[in-house]
């Protein structure tokens, strides 16, 4: 069974740096502009998920939710959690660090659609 979000090494070392520092983690991936645009790095209970929100699955040992919305365009991607040079949300964990949470896509193929859970979109 294909995973729905994934992450690089990378990403998932820097999310146990964080982890380190802050404890459990959440992301959140809303779409719309500025911080939205990016997924946003929390501590668990620091920010909850609205009820458009989607539980895409987990990285990390991170829940990493989706905006409903943001899900109709992906619902047919996986998405990969990564990291780049840069800042990330002024809110999110990543922020000031010197490098930033990003996400990029691909599509499934055929066979990894047939496999893939149902999500209960709200």
């Amino acid at each position: 069974m294909v995973d729905r979000v994934t992450a690089t090494e990378a990403a998932l070392q820097f999310i146990e740096e964080l982890r380190a520092e802050f404890g459990p983690l959440m992301f959140l991936l809303s779409g719309g502009c500025c911080d939205g645009s990016v997924p946003n790095c929390y501590k668990v209970g620091e920010v909850l998920p609205g009820q458009t929100m989607i539980l895409l699955g987990q990285v990390g040992g991170a829940d990493f939710y989706l905006g409903h919305q943001e899900f109709q365009y992906y619902e047919n991607s996986q998405l990969v959690l990564d990291v780049q040079p840069g800042n990330g949300g002024d809110f999110s964990l990543d922020c000031g660090r010197g490098k930033a949470f990003t996400t990029r896509s691909r599509l499934f193929t055929d066979a990894e659609q047939a496999t893939l859970r149902p999500i209960d979109a709200p």
